[in-house]
């Protein structure tokens, strides 16, 4: 069974500049996302629904709300050799720094992983969005005898430059390897990506991020080569030279989340009528903290194409192709739209609503009479009445 073969190593990722300000007091993986879930949810599902359920998290900077939602959302039977563990940077004799990056993260961390009987393991990023069962990924592995096997995605001339792209023979077995390519190089390194991916114009296989290494090869790679610091850019293209590395085609739904415009398109996505990522899918369910939350109240509003999560009180408001979060209330003659409102961690008793009321402090929520398009609205954030948050100048920064 894959269960007793693996532990998963799930990456905490960098400072996330370029998710910022969502990213200024909480993780990438930690950021929320369809209305009730974070990014850490997605591999840890995909995981679970994997029948793989020993799993590292790595983090290193602003941890504290990931290290709380995963206390509170993963905890397995007393009976089950499962777990979720957190592994902090941590300063040692024999290592000084931080994480310096992916290859750096899971050396300093071995130590720890070590502790658990496996053959294999998984690695996997923890800020990214999509469905995907590993089992299939870990066969090929092993029927193949590789050494190392990457999960690869067909992406277009306007993705490649971003990514790690690579090129493999008819046997899947990796030939070469290339981070980041210049534009002008791209033309070496189209691949026979089949008739569909071809026709949508995805005609280079990128790495995912998502790597099956053989225990030991892992251990004597790292060693092997202290002074890389990163899978992609250093030990990848170090690896594929000497040893039989294995590429595994994914052609499903995948989003890499690290973006400001990749967030808010990926979220809005959720609410069409037929989601590029699927929440509803019975099969392969995407888990999270359980909070026990009353159920939505709704009066006389209209809402069109959207997600409202638990414990929400819309009150005679307009909601369209918009994701409403935990907790969110919105005022009477409010109208949200193609926004992304991430709700409240807690509500506000009748105490705190006069108190604040008597001092002329909005509510947390968002008041009466207040338009917002095209916007998020992060956690907690106290929006009045007759408020208009349009960009109507257009404003880029």
């Amino acid at each position: 069974m894959i269960s007793k073969q693996v532990v998963a190593v799930i990456l905490g990722g960098g400072a996330g500049s370029r998710l910022y300000p969502l990213t200024s007091t909480r993780s990438k993986p930690a950021v929320p996302i369809g209305a009730k879930y974070r990014l850490v949810d997605i591999p840890i599902s995909n995981c679970i629904n994997s029948n793989i359920n020993r799993m590292f998290v790595l983090t290193q900077y602003n941890s504290a709300s990931l290290n709380k939602h995963i206390k509170n959302a993963y905890q397995f039977s007393a009976f089950s050799s499962g777990f979720v563990d957190i592994l902090a940077a941590e300063q040692t004799p024999d290592s000084l720094g931080w994480f310096q990056g992916t290859a750096d993260a899971v050396r300093q961390s071995l130590k720890h992983i070590k502790n658990n009987d496996f053959e294999y393991v998984l690695i996997l990023s923890g800020d990214q969005l999509y469905q995907m069962d590993f089992g299939d990924m870990f066969q090929n592995h092993i029927d193949k005898g590789a050494d190392i096997s990457i999960a690869t995605i067909p992406v277009g001339d306007r993705e490649a430059p971003e990514f790690g792209i690579l090129k493999s023979n008819e046997e899947h077995f990796i030939t070469s390897f290339i981070e980041k390519p210049a534009k002008e190089l791209l033309p070496e390194w189209v691949s026979d990506t089949g008739a569909e991916m071809k026709s949508q114009g995805r005609n280079y296989l990128a790495s995912m991020g998502i790597y099956i290494f053989d225990r030991l090869f892992l251990e004597k790679t790292l060693k092997e080569n202290e002074d890389c610091l990163d899978f992609g850019r250093e030990i990848i293209p170090s690896v594929i030279k000497n040893y039989n590395a294995q590429a595994h085609l994914f052609e499903g739904y995948w989003e890499d989340i690290g973006t400001i415009s990749a967030f808010y398109r990926a979220n809005l996505d959720m609410a069409s009528i037929l989601p590029k990522f699927n929440f509803f899918n019975a099969d392969a369910p995407i888990y999270t903290r359980p909070r026990f939350l009353p159920g939505t109240k709704i009066r006389g509003c209209r809402v069109r194409d959207s997600i409202i999560s638990d414990g929400c009180i819309l009150d005679e408001s307009i909601v369209e192709q918009s994701i409403i979060g935990l907790r969110c209330r919105i005022g009477s003659g409010s109208r949200i739209e193609s926004s992304l409102i991430i709700g409240s961690d807690y509500y506000q008793g009748i105490e705190d609503l006069q108190a604040d009321k008597a001092k002329n402090i909005p509510w947390i929520g968002i008041g009466e009479a207040t338009v917002i398009r095209k916007a998020i609205i992060d956690k907690n954030a106290r929006i009045g009445s007759n408020v208009r948050i349009v960009n109507e100048k257009g404003r880029e920064e």
